[in-house]
């Protein structure tokens, strides 16, 4: 018999926070090597999206992989923390709006 897993919504809203602020991070990193930087982003761009529609589910998390994949592709856009920020309006903005 399978047991169903219960997830605390608690350790999994810091997680993703967690995860968020990593991932941001690596993003920024192509600031670190002129012009081969940018290049990485090419590689990096689809990765984030992808995780990042897998960490919120739903239209939220669709419109933010489309977001992130945009601002990874764009040169000099990298600084913009799209991780976080989704964190911040799927946590806080959104849950005041219900």
């Amino acid at each position: 018999m399978i047991k169903e897993v219960q997830v605390d919504p608690i350790a999994n809203k810091y997680r993703n926070l967690a995860l968020g602020i990593v991932f941001d991070g690596i993003g920024m990193l192509s600031f670190t090597i002129p012009i081969i930087g940018e290049l990485s982003d090419v590689v990096w761009a689809p990765i984030a999206a992808y995780l990042l529609s897998k960490m919120y589910k739903g239209r939220i998390g669709k419109i933010g992989g489309v977001i992130e994949f945009v601002g990874q592709i764009l040169p000099f856009s990298d600084i913009v923390p799209t991780f976080t920020l989704t964190w911040i309006y799927f946590y806080w903005i959104r849950k005041k709006e219900n």
